[in-house]
């Protein structure tokens, strides 16, 4: 490995044999084997079942993981995303080596700390206390370390009133802030952190990322983190590894990362992405000499018919014009599904004068970051004209879906002055 890698995976792949391994008894499981070596069929095969025992054809085995390379830098957090069973999980706790890998492996440089499960490592006869010293010695850490920050620990978890009590008694959110102090504040190089802090409340999971983030950035260490949220996953992670099905099916920026595992989510829903429109024979077109022709809709680059929250909006308008004018207007308005509209943008909103020479041209509308996240289907209405009676209007002219989460904490949907709020991360151009 280069100096600056301080993780990295070859070729991991975790294959699980499905059904009961045994028979139950080991009296069957002896007659079994002795089946086995003279030949003979399993007499404990469930009805209907073969006696293939190869991999490659056995519908008892099934790879949870196949094929995965990636390598992470020191100071740099990870985001693993991706839908349940995908093999996240499995894949931590490779890296963490509380499984080994069916082929491939891992290289690491310096001690790992890993928060998998909640209560992992904790014995719930003991005190919270305790169950601190217990923890830090199964993750590394020695009884003179442990002494030394058990203040800042107790602390940190807020659950210092109880430390003294059977951590039985604790409830499950108590347990991941006493697991995830712990862990926290290990001298690790190497940080591991799982879905449990959904378990939190919304406090305390601000509280935890921050801390994470402090980890990275102040500390220099790295951070793997895997989590259903992506808004927490945006504000944390610099990049990121989507899975789905047990493959590494895209490795890249965090915000890239995010966009694949929606885009993917999409796919799975309705099998198809164009964001081009054709307004020529729109039942809404008023013909005039300022024609609206089509549009092509991009989300972060990509032409797509899917929005995500904060991502980068992209309207591409092709257009014809019947002569010169310097005085030209051209806006939207988004609407939800009820035609509720939220978004109302257009040129002098933004203090911008745009020239329209005769022919054929082309309009942009960029939104640097996308503010709506109430995930439902929009609209889109086009408005292109010279300020005067020649203009066209054309109502619910692009259908698009918005995929995201309130990453601005706003907790609604923004309403007709966000264009004055953000105007500085709009633009609004033609040639």
């Amino acid at each position: 490995m280069s100096k600056n890698i301080i993780l990295k995976a070859e070729n991991i792949s975790k294959q699980y044999r499905l059904g009961q391994v045994g028979t139950g008894t080991i009296s069957h499981d002896l007659n079994r084997w002795w089946h086995q070596i003279r030949g003979k069929e399993n007499p404990y095969l469930k009805i209907g079942d073969t006696n293939d025992r190869s991999i490659a054809g056995s519908s008892d085995y099934v790879w949870a993981l196949q094929d995965i390379n990636f390598e992470v830098e020191r100071g740099e957090v990870l985001g693993i995303i991706g839908k349940n069973g995908a093999g996240k999980s499995t894949l931590l706790k490779i890296l963490s080596r509380v499984t080994a890998p069916t082929t491939g492996g891992v290289k690491t440089k310096g001690r790992i700390a890993s928060l998998l499960e909640v209560g992992t490592g904790f014995h719930p006869e003991l005190t919270g206390r305790e169950n601190i010293y217990l923890n830090g010695a199964i993750l590394g850490m020695s009884k003179n370390e442990i002494t030394r920050k058990l203040d800042e620990i107790i602390d940190f978890s807020g659950v210092e009133r109880y430390i003294d009590t059977p951590v039985k008694r604790y409830s499950s959110g108590m347990y991941v802030r006493l697991a995830f102090a712990v862990a926290a504040h290990l001298e690790s190089e190497i940080l591991i952190v799982d879905e449990v802090l959904s378990v939190g409340d919304a406090e305390f999971q601000k509280k935890c990322l921050s801390k994470m983030g402090d980890i990275s950035k102040g500390e220099g260490r790295t951070v793997l983190f895997v989590s259903h949220n992506m808004a927490a996953v945006k504000s944390l992670c610099q990049s990121g590894i989507v899975l789905e099905n047990g493959e590494a099916v895209f490795t890249g920026s965090v915000e890239e990362s995010v966009s694949r595992y929606f885009m993917s989510n999409y796919f799975h829903i309705e099998n198809k992405v164009i964001g081009i429109y054709d307004f020529q024979n729109h039942q809404d077109k008023v013909n005039s000499k300022y024609g609206l022709l089509s549009a092509e809709l991009y989300c972060d680059g990509q032409l797509s018919d899917v929005i995500f929250t904060g991502s980068k909006f992209e309207l591409k308008l092709y257009f014809e014009s019947s002569r010169d004018f310097y005085e030209g207007e051209l806006g939207i308005v988004i609407k939800d599904s009820n035609q509720v509209s939220y978004i109302g943008l257009n040129n002098k909103h933004i203090g911008k004068t745009i020239k329209v020479k005769k022919g054929n041209g082309v309009g942009y509308i960029i939104i640097d970051e996308f503010p709506l996240f109430a995930s439902d289907d929009y609209w889109i209405n086009l408005y292109f004209g010279d300020q005067g009676p020649n203009y066209e209007i054309i109502e619910n002219a692009i259908r698009f879906k918005l995929i995201g989460e309130d990453v601005y904490g706003s907790g609604r949907k923004l309403d007709f002055s966000w264009n004055k709020i953000f105007h500085k991360k709009i633009s609004i151009e033609t040639i």
